[in-house]
């Protein structure tokens, strides 16, 4: 990948609000933001992984001041062409090690976004980074879901999770690793484009792990922002560590 803007280049950029449209409903978006937004009370917030604005700019508009980390510019640029967007500052950069000025209420990382970190060591760094930025009694928040690996068929490490006349998506696991990658064949004008993403997943243990190392302990974990119970059968979560007050 030679992109500077990593796997979410202008082209991603271009289209991504649309292609998951379904992620900025109103619906999805308000309970985050309630919670982001308690949670900040009247300090400052830091989105890693900030994108083009979906928890941020809502945020914002609540009052509460909000900071974004992104590698991509082409992200952000749409983020700030946006109505609000430049009340939110962004610093381009690693969000597992890009550090930015001040001490922040909440530091968060919504929609999957731990695991376009696709190193153990870079994850265990993204988490001393948000134990850096948090002021005491402050609060890390991420939002990943749990590992569908129950869904895969004995011996198969590929699980298709979109199929139409003219697109295809297929996850590929490798169990070893924790390795993964999100896959998208396409059929434009008779010809295909094949696109590839890769990911890490990571379990709540191991997260919880990680929050340990960085001096952070375990606050809530919830199904969802509606702070449904988390369960076995649970396919997310919503976890929330703190930063010692003492």
């Amino acid at each position: 990948m030679n992109d500077p803007d990593g796997y979410f280049g202008e082209r991603v950029a271009a289209t991504y609000d649309e292609a998951t449209a379904e992620m900025f409903d109103p619906a999805v978006v308000e309970p985050a933001v309630d919670v982001l937004a308690e949670l900040a009370g009247d300090g400052r917030a830091l989105e890693l992984g900030v994108g083009t604005g979906r928890i941020a700019l809502p945020l914002a508009r609540r009052g509460v001041p909000v900071h974004g980390i992104d590698l991509s510019r082409a992200m952000a640029a749409r983020m700030r062409a946006k109505p609000g967007g430049d009340r939110i500052d962004v610093t381009i950069g690693d969000f597992a090690a890009t550090r930015v000025p001040g001490e922040f209420s909440v530091v968060y990382l919504v929609f999957n976004t731990i695991n376009n970190l696709t190193t153990q060591q870079a994850q265990v760094e993204c988490f001393r980074n948000a134990a850096a930025h948090l002021r005491p009694g402050g609060c890390f928040v991420i939002e990943v879901g749990v590992p569908e690996l129950r869904r895969l068929p004995p011996g198969q490490n590929v699980l298709p999770f979109q199929v139409g006349p003219t697109q295809w998506a297929y996850d590929v696991y490798d169990f070893a690793t924790q390795a993964m990658s999100s896959n998208y064949v396409e059929i434009v004008d008779g010809r295909g484009e094949f696109r590839s993403f890769p990911f890490r997943y990571v379990w709540p243990s191991e997260l919880d792990l990680r929050a340990q190392i960085a001096g952070m302990r375990l606050r809530h974990r919830w199904e969802d922002w509606d702070r449904t119970p988390f369960t076995g059968e649970s396919r997310r979560h919503v976890s929330i560590w703190d930063k010692p007050a003492s």
